[in-house]
């Protein structure tokens, strides 16, 4: 899954124009002007009028630099459809240069659709600044077939106004799962129609938190080989458990259930839900698009101090580039995503006058003197509550930080029967439920 959220995980799909011939969405090396010419996606559509801007200075600035590169960029909703994307990649519709999720570099390059970038890495300046476990995620067999561009990783979003009113101390939110449940009675006592926590159980969305949640036990869904499910476990059953008591036992979830993220975001906007478990990126969302307001959010790592899931995405190329597409790819990739302090992710002045948040705590995607200058110049412009965000980023440093499970949305639609069975009917066998969930797994692996 990806997180849903303003800029860094904007994502857009892109449609190949109607122009280009049928056999790709990469047009080709070079242009009637004899320009190296690259197509790419993910660029944010027109009723994204502030994204769309900044993107487009982005690639006009890019092309002053470099007159003898020209960028067609695509855009649609989402980036990536998986639906339809192995279908763009097996019928030669992909860009040269494509947006994936991070669970997709392995898949891309197995159906063999990648290019390899290993003989041209070496000329994307950033490569060697950016984190090394994100930088592992495109590196297949010791060949690089990727670039890393964003990351994300959960927390708990809470509302720190609850917090205060059930007279919790809203500097010290729960840091396990026990403390999450009391937290959360004390909070759904206020009444009023109040929830101390909500989440997800539809749409594939609720396997995806039952994954998080299962991290955070210190768990995992596969066994290392990718082969077995492991949720059949203590782990598991302590996650189902905790989410059954609160919902039946303490009656600290509301009675309303199936929710997906825009219903969770909804209660945590109109300020009626104390916790919910979230990337940062939808903070904006709560507050420009859900009512809430940035003093009464905060984020803290994931309860249980055991692990967190991460997701992100990047960029791979289409395995019919030319090696001078690939070399411009990657100079765009510099440009746009991997220089600090510049470009549509790194430019926080320029976000900040048009007032898109600048602040939140993303997973940082650089090291060194390149995190360093990220990070001075993010702090130069903050236009956020920083301090809010305060108890995230120092408890993320003890997580271990986990990747979703291959053939995750196969997994998260199995998963969502099992954690919406546990809150909708009070007499939910847990250890049956693991037992069938474990078994449909294990077949979804072995078809893999």
């Amino acid at each position: 899954m990806r997180s849903t959220g303003f800029r860094r995980t904007f994502v857009a799909l892109s449609v190949c124009s109607l122009a280009l011939t049928a056999s790709a969405c990469g047009s080709g090396d070079d242009s009637a002007s004899g320009k190296t010419r690259i197509t790419v996606n993910c660029m944010p559509p027109k009723s994204a009028k502030v994204d769309r801007r900044f993107f487009e200075q982005d690639i006009a600035s890019f092309e002053k630099q470099n007159p003898d590169i020209e960028v067609a960029a695509h855009d649609a909703f989402p980036c990536q459809d998986p639906k339809t994307f192995d279908a763009k990649l097996a019928g030669g519709q992909m860009e040269d240069v494509f947006y994936t999720y991070f669970t997709d570099a392995k898949h891309v390059v197995d159906i063999k659709q990648a290019a390899d970038l290993t003989p041209y890495i070496k000329e994307l300046k950033s490569y060697d600044t950016i984190q090394k476990q994100l930088r592992d995620i495109y590196t297949v067999d010791g060949k690089v077939y990727g670039v890393p561009r964003t990351g994300y990783s959960m927390g708990l979003i809470y509302n720190r106004k609850l917090f205060e009113k059930a007279g919790l101390d809203p500097d010290r939110p729960p840091a396990t799962w026990d403390e999450v449940r009391s937290d959360a009675k004390k909070i759904a006592a206020l009444g009023n129609g109040t929830v101390g926590y909500a989440d997800y159980s539809a749409q594939n969305q609720g396997g995806w938190h039952f994954t998080a949640e299962l991290y955070s036990q210190g768990g995992d869904v596969v066994s290392a080989d990718g082969k077995k499910a492991t949720i059949d476990t203590p782990e598991g059953r302590a996650v189902l458990q905790t989410l059954h008591d609160m919902r039946w036992t303490d009656n600290s979830m509301g009675s309303k259930q199936l929710l997906v993220i825009n219903d969770v975001q909804q209660m945590m906007g109109s300020g009626k839900l104390g916790m919910y478990l979230s990337a940062p990126d939808n903070i904006p969302i709560l507050v420009k698009e859900k009512g809430g307001n940035y003093k009464d959010l905060a984020l803290a790592p994931m309860p249980g101090g055991k692990g967190t899931l991460i997701g992100g995405d990047g960029y791979m190329f289409n395995k019919h580039d030319t090696p001078a597409q690939i070399r411009a790819g990657l100079q765009w990739l510099d440009h746009m995503f991997l220089t600090p302090g510049t470009g549509f992710l790194g430019d926080y002045a320029r976000a900040k006058k048009a007032d898109a948040p600048v602040g939140l705590p993303e997973p940082r995607l650089f090291t060194g003197a390149a995190d360093a200058k990220d990070q001075q110049v993010k702090k130069a412009n903050a236009n956020v509550p920083v301090a809010n965000y305060q108890t995230f980023l120092d408890g993320n440093h003890t997580l271990q930080m986990k990747i979703e499970p291959p053939d995750a949305q196969q997994i998260y639609s199995v998963l969502d029967g099992t954690v919406s069975a546990v809150l909708t009917k009070k007499d939910a066998d847990i250890d049956q439920l693991l037992k069938d969930a474990s078994g449909k797994i294990d077949s979804i692996l072995a078809r893999g």
